[in-house]
């Protein structure tokens, strides 16, 4: 038997098996909706959908075997008589098993204001109206990729902002890598996170991103990542020369980074023991020479201590052991040889901390790269964007009739009515609805009928939708928004307890601020 998880009968909740005789009497269309009604950012990226269309509904999704293998599941976990096989057996015999719902949706990377409608489905046979909301369990889906390349797409104002301030934008499209595939549930959650995050910027460790991008949105090659290492090839060379079965400690580890990778980028974890002693005695000092003589950036990665705190104390000791400038713009430089990236404890928050740090204390954002992980890819949920699917009408007994929720105790799950579209007005897509919607120009486009894709994007087409501009960023909102974040951190507990570990290292450490 074919696993269940391919079988689309299985992949709603239980209790939309028994929908299909709850609809008024004579229904004969359900049409609903999908909104992000609001959440922790005003503005959403539209990403995923295809994905979940092109995997689980192109096609006879609809077969004998399928029928049979949900009716034996859901009789022993509803019951005998709540599975509508007749239903399913009419949509295998009538269309082939190819499921008759229309799909129209933003095109994929669009960017628009939260309350507005980025997707429409609807039945396109009278006897098949309780499929639409069946289906909301697989659709409801997309709120994760979209999530991620919101995320990812809020990090990246904060990032052009600031470079754009204190350094070159040109290196934008690789400052915030993606580290979060072993940080995630699934391999599919890496790869659709993923490559949402490949939506906003180009450079992931988490390959799988680069399957789905390349399978559903056809895109040779999504994102690039550099050779870097990682502890265990570090620490099996032993802490110094002279530790018991050493292989030469961790500067000879350091040299055959060097050595292996004698051009370009690469990356190297230095906190296996001592970071500062690894950027002022050992890279700034017995390698010195090979550092700086190196044709390429060597990228120096912590991986441990106060993330707000550390990359600054990289710079400072990387500086004075190897020198630093001061560009154009009036920040302080690293060697073009060296740069950091800090992969640790980095989400949105920490993140526009850091930065808003470093600039604060005049050092360019050319110096630093990002790598996350479970904040990238793991610390949001549908409630993030508050994410919901909505019936918005229905045709019952020939009178078609506008459906709406409005919860006398949380007005903000108020739902829209009748039918809808996207419309540009004024600057900005908005959602038209009643007699004002308008099908002409609507933004909105069928991405699926009866059984097939009838438009479909590339990644391409996903960047170039969502790609943004220095001149379109609100800075005064980002630097406004990160001063506070700033000041929240250094007036606050966290800064307390983040200086008393940086002086268990070294008692001497003074921090940028004044103790609390």
């Amino acid at each position: 038997m074919a696993s269940g998880l391919d079988n689309i009968m299985l992949l709603t909740d239980s209790y939309k098996v028994s929908h299909h005789v709850q609809y008024p009497p004579k229904t004969t269309l359900v049409y609903s909706y999908f909104e992000s009604r609001g959440g922790l950012h005003d503005e959403i990226c539209f990403f995923g959908l295809q994905y979940l269309i092109k995997k689980y509904l192109v096609g006879q999704v609809v077969t004998e075997a399928k029928i049979q293998q949900a009716a034996e599941i859901l009789g022993a976990h509803l019951g005998p008589t709540i599975f509508n096989e007749a239903g399913w057996r009419y949509i295998l015999q009538t269309h082939g098993g190819k499921l008759p719902v229309r799909i129209k949706a933003l095109p994929e990377g669009t960017v628009i204001g939260v309350k507005n409608c980025c997707m429409t489905i609807e039945n396109t046979d009278p006897k098949c109206y309780w499929l639409v909301n069946y289906l909301e369990t697989l659709l409801v889906e997309v709120w994760y990729p979209m999530t991620v390349a919101t995320n990812s797409r809020e990090m990246k104002k904060i990032l052009m902002h600031y470079l754009n301030k204190t350094g070159d934008v040109g290196g934008l499209g690789f400052k915030l890598h993606d580290f979060g595939f072993r940080g995630v549930s699934s391999v599919e959650t890496a790869g659709i996170g993923g490559a949402a995050h490949l939506t906003q910027f180009m450079g992931t460790d988490t390959m799988a991103a680069l399957v789905i991008a390349k399978e559903y949105y056809n895109c040779p090659c999504a994102g690039f990542s550099i050779p870097a290492s990682e502890h265990s090839t570090m620490t099996t060379w032993g802490q110094t020369k002279d530790s018991p079965n050493s292989q030469g400690g961790e500067v000879a580890a350091m040299r055959n980074m060097l050595d292996q990778y004698p051009k370009g980028l690469v990356a190297c974890v230095s906190d296996s023991y001592d970071l500062w002693d690894a950027c002022t005695n050992k890279w700034g000092g017995e390698l010195k020479d090979q550092v700086m003589a190196r044709e390429g950036t060597l990228v120096v990665r912590p991986d441990s201590g106060p993330p707000q705190l550390i990359p600054l104390g990289c710079m400072q000791k990387l500086g004075a052991a190897l020198g630093q400038s001061v560009n154009a713009k009036g920040y302080k430089v690293l060697p073009d040889q060296v740069r950091i990236i800090q992969g640790d404890g980095i989400d949105l928050n920490s993140l526009t901390t850091i930065v808003a740090l470093l600039v604060e204390q005049g050092w360019s954002i050319d110096n630093i790269a990002f790598g996350s992980g479970g904040g990238l890819l793991q610390k949001m949920n549908r409630d993030t964007q508050k994410c919901a699917f909505k019936c918005s009408l229905c045709v019952s007994n020939g009178v078609e009739i506008d459906v709406f929720k409005e919860p006398a105790h949380d007005l903000g799950k108020k739902s829209k009515r009748g039918r809808m579209t996207v419309n540009k007005r004024g600057g900005k897509l908005v959602t038209l609805m009643g007699a004002e919607r308008d099908e002409r120009d609507d933004v909105m486009q069928t991405v699926f009928e009866n059984g097939a894709i009838t438009t479909e994007v590339s990644f391409d087409d996903v960047r170039q939708n969502c790609e943004m501009t220095v001149d379109s960023l609100d800075g005064a909102k980002i630097e406004s928004n990160a001063m506070a974040k700033l000041q929240q951190y250094k007036t606050g507990a966290q800064y307390t307890a983040d200086l008393k570990v940086m002086r268990a290292v070294e008692p001497a450490y003074r921090g940028p601020y004044p103790d609390p």
